[in-house]
């Protein structure tokens, strides 16, 4: 996918392999969250809901994918769902039309956007972006690599 590609360097293996985990992952839990609240909500399975559950997954952590863990790429599916399912609601309480829900699949991106800040900022216990973008940028120098602008 598009993620791991965006590492921007094949050198960084670990890397590319985590932001290909950490996008499944996200993927796929907020898919089966799409699926289990459309059951538990409607008594029925719902195919959209799932595949947009799948998308939000998808959008929440196209931001975060490179810093977070595995665990966290777990939680920011499911913020994705939640926050998909209902920008749905609300949607259609407004009368707003959104046939192929564009709109709320990419309400995700939002709550992936907030959950890197919250890990930045450390208000989650984190902290750790800064941290592994130190570490990353040492990697880097120590093969000779540059970083920022030439």
């Amino acid at each position: 996918g598009f993620n791991p590609g965006s590492t921007l360097s094949a050198l960084d293996a670990s890397g590319i392999g985590r932001v290909a985990f950490n996008t499944t992952m996200a993927a796929c839990t907020a898919g089966l969250t799409g699926l289990f609240i459309s059951y538990f909500r409607g008594g029925k399975w719902d195919l959209g809901m799932t595949t947009n559950g799948f998308l939000a997954g998808l959008v929440a952590i196209t931001c975060p994918c490179y810093w977070v863990d595995p665990i966290g790429a777990f939680f920011i599916g499911i913020i994705g769902a939640v926050a998909m399912v209902y920008c749905t609601d609300l949607l259609e309480w407004l009368r707003i039309d959104d046939p192929i829900g564009a709109v709320p699949v990419h309400r995700g991106l939002m709550a992936g956007s907030h959950a890197a800040v919250l890990d930045a900022s450390g208000a989650a216990g984190g902290g750790t972006i800064a941290v592994r973008a130190q570490e990353r940028e040492q990697r880097l120098l120590s093969r000779g690599g540059s970083v920022g602008p030439a």
